[in-house]
């Protein structure tokens, strides 16, 4: 589904393997390691060094380590749930039907192939139809949350007010990754441009268009002047950049080129006040004399491609075959397809996410683990309190602050207390398309339905199936889904010292989200405001600075290193999650030595659990995406750039002068 949340969500993405028993069973895979490698030297190839050198990534992935593989379970068990309810006769609207039908359209390729773009047919038409720019406008404003459209609508907390929701209107539409694939010359770049434009023309052809090459030119010199006047995503990154409430009649002064009126109309959007928070106002202008100076025939040119595009995946063999081309192997890597079933699954879970959660939790969940869980959250949260009792750099005033904004941490483990209710939902059998259609906008309007209305703070932003946690500051929750408590993440039969370098990092890093570059700007209550001296706030800013130029440091590739400001959140919450996982393990300890396990002892087995929890391996075409994209760092450098900076690893492993991770106690980077 192509619905945008539209709160700050602080996300992991890349988990961590993670167990907690009092049994001492290591829980560290040696025949990984690699013992040609010192920790002192390279922690990271050091734990998972032997399963780098003799693991292949699978044709159809485009990186391939425990995330992906959990991930791959959890859809095995989703696509279990979904097979098993297609077997049973269910009553006309029900979920149960819904679920079935969805799938089954999803997956009928022979009568996809035999419908061509009938299914579309509707679609094209209003393409074909336009006439003016007014009527461009409400079209983009119908396709919201179906197709990328230039500007999409959405609808969020408040920054200044997150009891209610807001309207917002975000920049949008490219066909490319992000805007520095039309701007940046490097070969890699200039490499999957052309693929691009390849893909365009492909997608004209097949749909009758006898002019497809140089129409497929136009569309991208189009989205490439989109590209130009987007923001940078490092600027997207400052809350306070992209929050503008302006009243939508200022909008039709500063941006006349756009019928705002007509687009909030058809984008089923209303406002509060008359109040729509602009994300890239600068942006939006531009787009504005875009609307307004581009002829009309390349709009429709760009709206026929984008409807394409996005359902290229069910519409037939050749159009799929394409889209894999361009955005599986040019973009991505991979030179195999995901299985049909796995992409009907990830459809499904946006359409329907949480009446599957409902299912796969009763048989996936055991009610025990969501108590440990909560047991060690609670665990970290204190360990958390007592760290920042203890910074030299903080005055006691915003100690004080800090203190009260973390008492006020939600924590929701496992499934939401409420489920989703989809009885509005249509769902037709034999109508892939359709159904798709229909979700998209159905999950819209249940969102903009909410303008003006108070924060329904029961509401999950992750399926429980989903492999994942987060930390929302608007809400001041941290959320870890069912899926990811489970072996090899939370097993109650492993070392504790593996299990606090793994899942106990995963926590305190959701928790340090709320103290990040991004959510230290929002208080205890999910308001957007300075809470910090001014003092405070230099002596923050002057420390993660050293955090940005060590990251800048690293290149994944040959010629992109890494954007420092870019990942500075996710490396924030890195090095103080594993700074605080490691604090809790002690405490654990209670005064106790910890027991010798395979010849390492407790704090190097947290380490290198810390350390294997980041295995994997990625393609090069998927590291430029992510290196251009992603907030997070690639995995190798999260688990050695946390470690570096932290006392205990250099402890454990006595690092010296002349190793490779060595770093001199001064120079070591400490934040909370």
């Amino acid at each position: 589904m192509k619905t945008l949340r539209l709160s700050t969500l602080a996300v992991l993405v890349h988990l961590a393997t993670a167990s907690f028993a009092a049994a001492p069973v290591a829980g560290l895979d040696r025949p990984g390691f690699d013992p040609a490698v010192r920790a002192q030297d390279d922690l990271f190839l050091a734990a998972n060094g032997t399963w780098i050198k003799t693991t292949e990534i699978p044709a159809d992935k485009a990186e391939f380590g425990t995330f992906i593989k959990l991930r791959d379970q959890s859809d095995e068990r989703v696509k279990g749930i979904v097979e098993a309810l297609a077997q049973q006769k269910h009553a006309e609207g029900s979920v149960d039907q819904k679920i079935g039908d969805f799938y089954a359209a999803y997956m009928d390729s022979a009568a996809i192939d035999k419908a061509g773009l009938t299914p579309l047919k509707a679609q094209l038409d209003a393409v074909a139809a336009l006439k003016d720019k007014r009527a461009l406008v409400e079209l983009m404003g119908a396709w919201q949350s179906v197709v990328s459209m230039p500007m999409n609508l959405g609808a969020g907390q408040d920054f200044k007010n997150p009891g209610i929701y807001m309207s917002f209107v975000f920049q949008s539409g490219l066909g490319l990754p992000d805007r520095d694939y039309y701007l940046k010359d490097t070969e890699r770049f200039q490499k999957v441009r052309g693929a691009y434009v390849a893909y365009v023309t492909k997608l004209l052809e097949l749909s009758g268009d006898a002019a497809a090459a140089k129409h497929a030119a136009a569309v991208y010199e189009l989205e490439k002047k989109m590209a130009e006047v987007q923001w940078a995503k490092v600027d997207n990154r400052d809350p306070k950049k992209i929050y503008n409430p302006t009243k939508v009649t200022a909008l039709g002064q500063q941006a006349p080129g756009i019928d705002w009126p007509a687009f909030l109309r058809t984008g089923e959007m209303p406002t509060l006040d008359g109040m729509l928070v602009v994300g890239q106002p600068s942006y939006v202008k531009a787009l504005s004399g875009l609307v307004k100076n581009q002829p009309l025939d390349t709009w429709k040119l760009y709206m026929k491609v984008r409807l394409l595009d996005a359902m290229a995946y069910q519409l037939p063999a050749e159009y799929r075959e394409a889209k894999f081309a361009f955005a599986g192997r040019a973009v991505r890597g991979q030179t195999e397809d995901l299985p049909r079933w796995q992409k009907a699954v990830t459809v499904l879970n946006d359409a329907m996410g949480e009446a599957l959660g409902q299912v796969y939790v009763q048989q996936y969940f055991p009610p025990a683990h969501k108590e440990r869980m909560l047991e060690l959250v609670h665990n970290l949260l204190a360990t958390y309190s007592s760290s920042i009792d203890q910074l030299s750099w903080m005055s006691p005033e915003t100690k004080k602050a800090a203190h009260e904004k973390l008492t006020k941490y939600g924590v929701k483990i496992g499934y939401p207390d409420m489920w989703r209710d989809y009885s509005a939902l249509a769902i037709k059998a034999g109508d892939a398309i359709g159904n798709d259609f229909r979700a998209s906008r159905f999950e819209h309007v249940r969102q903009a339905m909410r303008v003006g209305k108070p924060v329904d703070r029961k509401e999950w932003g992750m399926t429980p199936q989903t492999v994942n946690a987060y930390y929302d500051p608007g809400m001041n929750e941290i959320v870890f889904p069912a899926a990811i408590l489970q072996p090899p993440f939370f097993d109650m039969a492993a070392d504790d010292a593996m299990n606090y370098g793994a899942i106990g990092a995963v926590i305190g890093h959701e928790i340090s989200h709320g103290f990040d570059d991004q959510g230290s700007q929002f208080d205890g209550n999910g308001v957007l405001r300075n809470w910090w001296t001014d003092t405070d706030r230099k002596a923050f800013d002057a420390i993660t600075a050293k955090l940005v130029d060590q990251y800048a440091q690293y290149e994944p590739i040959p010629g992109s290193k890494l954007n420092g400001k870019l990942t500075l959140g996710e490396n924030i919450a890195d090095l103080s999650g594993l700074q605080i996982a490691f604090k809790a393990y002690q405490r654990s300890l209670k005064g106790k030595p910890a027991p010798l396990i395979d010849g390492y002892t407790g704090t190097q087995r947290f380490f290198l659990g810390w350390s294997q929890a980041w295995r994997e391996k990625t393609r090069d075409e998927r590291k430029l995406q992510l290196v251009t994209t992603d907030p997070h760092s690639p995995p190798e450098f999260r688990a050695n750039g946390a470690a570096v900076n932290h006392d205990g690893f250099h402890e454990a492993f006595g690092t010296k002068v002349g190793d490779k991770m060595f770093k001199a106690p001064e120079e070591r980077i400490h934040i909370w």
